[in-house]
Parts: C-alpha cells; sequence; structure tokens
C-alpha cells in the first residue's frame, strides 16, 4: 500500500518547511550520487557514510552527536528517497498546518534524533553497533504517530499493488496502525534488509506520545473548550435575515439551549493561538462557503457565537486567556467542511 494523498485540507497557508524538508533530503542526495559516483566508489560511500552516518556505538558513547542529525537526511537509493518523501508530502503538511511553522521543524528533528536513538540500543544490543543508519524514516514516523493523534477520521488515497493495481480511501486509524504493526512484525521475525524497523517503531512512538501530550497540555493550559456541553437552539427566518446584513448577534438573539440529540452537535473544535491572532477550527460537513456561517465574538464575555444558516442551528463557546481583549472576528473562511473562524 503505498500513498498519494489525504483530504486533510489546510487552513493556515502553504507548509513551506514540509516542502523545505523535502527539497533539503533531494539535495542532499544529489550530492550523495555525486560524490560517490552514483554509489559506484564503495571507499567514498564508506568514508561518506561513516562521518554522516548515524554509528550506534559513537552515538551511545557521546561520540559524532551531529549525525543525529545529518543523517536523517541521507538515503542509500532513489527508492528509498521517493519512498519516504511520499510519505512526508502526505503527512506532514496538515501537522506542519497544526503546529506552525518553527514548531513543527524542532518537532520533525526531535521525532528523527529520539528513533535514531532507539535504533541505536537496539543495534548494540544485537551486536551491530558499527553499522551507520542513514534516512528520514524515523523522523517520518513520528509524523505519522502525530497525524494519527490529530487527524485519526482523515482519509488516506492509496495505491494498492496485488494481482491488479487499484486507489483505495483508507481512514488513517486504520492505514497507520496497520504500517505500525507490520513494522512491529518485520522487527519481530528479524526481517531487515537494511531497515532500521526499530527507528520506525521508536519514531511513530514518540510521535505519537509527544502529539497526545501536546494535545492534552493544550487543553489544560490554553482552556480550549469543545461543544460537546452546548446545545442548538432554533431562530426565525427574520432572525436570519437580519443576522445576515448585520453580520453580528444582538443580546436579544441570543440561542436558547435545547437539548438535541448528539448526532446534531458540531465536532469538537480546535483553538489554535498566535502572535496577534486566534483560530477556532472546527469541521460542519453542512458548511461550503463563508456565507451559511455566522460568526461574532462578545469581547465582554470572551464568548465567540457561531450559527449555521444551512441548518438553522447555533452555538457558543468561551475563548478563555486571551492576549487582545479586543479581538473580533476578522476572518471566516472554509474549506472542504473545515471552518476556520479567526479573532483578531
Amino acid at each position: 500500500m503505498f500513498p498519494i494523498h489525504d483530504d486533510t485540507p489546510r487552513v493556515n497557508g502553504r507548509p513551506f518547511v514540509n516542502y523545505g524538508l523535502i527539497g533539503v533530503n533531494i539535495m542532499v542526495f544529489i550530492y550523495e550520487v555525486i560524490i560517490t559516483g552514483n554509489f559506484s566508489n564503495r571507499i567514498a560511500v564508506n568514508e561518506l557514510y561513516s562521518n554522516y552516518g548515524s554509528i550506534p556505538d559513537l552515538i551511545l558513547s557521546g561520540q559524532n552527536l551531529g549525525s543525529l542529525f545529518s543523517s536523517m537526511f541521507m538515503h542509500g537509493s532513489i527508492a528509498h528517497l521517493l519512498g519516504n518523501m511520499f510519505f512526508l508530502y502526505v503527512f506532514g503538511d496538515n501537522l506542519e498546518d497544526r503546529f506552525g511553522h518553527f514548531k513543527y521543524l524542532l518537532l520533525y528533528l526531535f521525532w528523527g534524533v529520539m528513533a535514531a536513538i532507539a535504533h541505536s540500543i537496539y543495534a548494540i544490543s544485537t551486536g551491530e553497533g558499527g553499522i551507520p543508519a542513514i534516512g528520514a524514516s524515523g523522523a517520518i514516523s513520528g509524523v505519522l504517530g502525530a497525524y494519527l493523534i490529530f487527524f485519526p477520521h482523515a482519509k488516506i488515497h492509496t495505491i494498492i499493488f496485488a494481482f491488479f493495481i487499484t486507489t483505495v480511501r483508507i481512514p488513517a486509524i486504520a492505514y497507520i496502525p496497520f504500517w505500525f504493526i507490520m513494522q512491529l512484525i518485520f522487527a519481530l521475525i528479524g526481517q531487515s534488509g537494511g531497515v532500521a524497523y526499530l527507528a520506525h517503531i521508536g519514531g511513530f512512538l514518540i510521535g505519537l506520545i509527544s502529539a497526545y501530550m501536546w494535545k492534552f497540555f493544550s487543553n489544560y493550559l490554553f482552556g480550549r473548550q469543545s461543544f460537546q456541553n452546548q446545545y442548538y437552539g432554533s431562530r426565525s427566518m427574520k432572525t436570519h435575515q437580519s443576522a445576515l446584513s448585520n453580520r453580528r448577534y444582538s443580546k436579544k438573539n441570543d440561542l436558547k439551549s435545547t437539548d438535541l440529540d448528539s448526532k446534531d452537535k458540531m465536532l469538537h473544535p480546535e483553538i489554535i493561538s498566535g502572535e496577534n491572532f486566534v483560530d477556532v477550527i472546527f469541521e460542519d460537513k453542512n458548511i461550503s462557503s463563508n456565507t451559511q456561517i455566522l460568526a461574532d465574538f462578545d469581547k465582554e464575555t470572551q464568548i465567540l457565537k457561531i450559527h449555521n444558516l444551512v441548518t438553522n442551528k447555533g452555538d457558543s463557546m468561551p475563548i478563555p486567556q486571551l492576549q487582545n481583549k479586543n479581538y473580533l472576528v476578522s476572518n471566516v473562511s472554509v474549506i472542504n467542511g473545515i471552518v476556520r473562524i479567526r479573532l483578531s
């Protein structure tokens, strides 16, 4: 199974860091090809990998620690490079969209380093501590672990090669665990072929754990709220027309709470705080454009009010700990049912 793209839209611009990581990997590979004569000069290959590859014996003895970073941008063949870069292209952009450019870069490098350390511990235990390890697989495994935490219901468009070739859409919550189980199986049965499966496993687990901790502490520290305990109320058509013209709610038109089935509730939103803005992001498949949703922020109560004009349902949620108490709704964007409301 080979992923080609996912259906999770980005809401915060282009993933320049992810593109940059792919570009650096490609440029480093071209450099490898040039100085090794397309890997035909074994002396040059051994010297390159010995200097810049991650050698477990040296790493765990505190030597050549810079190779923890250099090794994750090196590859041993064009197939090795393309496989890793496709995975990074498919899964990395949405994580950059979630974390932000700089934090995503730091996390990517952290996942790669931790994966190399995990592989080093295993390699020494099996007597292979002198063999250099290279490749972005460990860091990209961390990307997969974090993606599973943040986008478990995303659909991964996947090419399947069997007796025939076809494309299917597989939920991330099925695709990524299947990939991880395969890494475990290959590691347990001792299938190597030059592949550092423990780097994959270690990178995936640290990505999974760090993303979960990020999500948990974001909720705790920034008071991220959900719509789970909020309810929808009905509004008259006259109110709709007034809201459309004013693009604001008045106190007399505040929503009334009524108990409805959970299936009518919006999905849990995410609150992303920037230097001069706050983004509220949630999914509502009934909405296809920003003209179908109304949003207003009450500065006095710090409550964001949202109304879906398609379903005639609305809700409100507190936005705590704002850096700027004078924020207003500055933009509403909708991409494939993903709604972003920006306060600035």
